[in-house]
């Protein structure tokens, strides 16, 4: 079974509140200037969609990027970490990589590197 996180109500606010404003800060800040990206709630985090391509997730305030077995060594090279959960006893990835930090803070880099996880994301989704 996944982990449960037992809140009282003030620290759930508080986690809903922080999770929530980082978000705000990705979806408006880091990510404002392209084009067609939006978020939705999903299991206790946040799905980031360019267009209707879901190419990122937020989960305990961190920023994961869609990457497949050629992109993922970008990551690696940069420290990264997939992301994971648990599910069953088991670790389970999902193809989802931390942004690295470097990256955040490089508009140009930034941009193109929304634009590989997009088209990873898409061909993933075309594979189905």
């Amino acid at each position: 079974s996944h982990r449960v996180r037992r809140f009282s109500s003030e620290k759930l606010f508080s986690y809903i509140m922080k999770e929530s404003s980082f978000k705000t800060y990705v979806v408006e800040d880091l990510l404002g200037s392209i084009p067609g990206i939006t978020s939705r709630a999903m299991f206790g985090g946040y799905g980031i969609y360019k267009d209707t391509i879901f190419f990122a997730l937020i989960a305990d305030g961190e920023l994961y990027f869609k990457a497949d077995e050629k992109s993922k060594s970008r990551y690696e090279a940069l420290g990264s970490r997939p992301f994971t959960y648990r599910m069953r006893g088991k670790e389970m990835t999902m193809g989802y990589w931390l942004l690295p930090e470097e990256i955040m803070s490089d508009p140009d880099q930034l941009a193109e590197w929304v634009e590989q996880a997009v088209a990873v994301a898409r061909a993933a989704k075309n594979k189905k």
